[in-house]
């Protein structure tokens, strides 16, 4: 099973659109976007410096294994989306250690249909 969805960041950057293979995360993702979740509603997961289909606008992606919601993060991992992939070659290291990426902005818009 696999969901695509969309999120933005208060950078009004176009969206970044991500894949969920973990049904308890799909349906997770499907609250958020109802109204049903409000509390843990931000996007958490580990980028991969490289390009996918899906999400053709950005030269990176979120790793699916990685992505869970959250309320509120530490600082060293929140970016937007345009400052990402503005110093994405600087990501994993003093930015955005690890490689983890948690825009305290970021809000789901919609679940991508095909």
């Amino acid at each position: 099973m696999e969901a695509f969805f969309a999120l933005t960041t208060d950078d009004n950057a176009p969206e970044f659109i991500f894949r969920l293979t973990n049904e308890g995360r799909i349906a997770e993702a499907r609250k958020i976007l109802s109204g049903e979740e409000q509390n843990k509603i931000h996007v958490h997961g580990r980028l991969i410096k490289r390009q996918q289909p899906y999400n053709p606008r950005w030269s990176f992606y979120l790793d699916p294994d990685t992505i869970n919601f959250f309320e509120m993060a530490i600082e060293v991992c929140d970016a937007t989306t345009q400052y990402v992939e503005d110093h994405l070659d600087e990501a994993g290291g003093a930015f955005l250690p690890g490689g983890h990426w948690c825009p305290w902005s970021s809000r789901l818009t919609r679940e991508i249909k095909e």
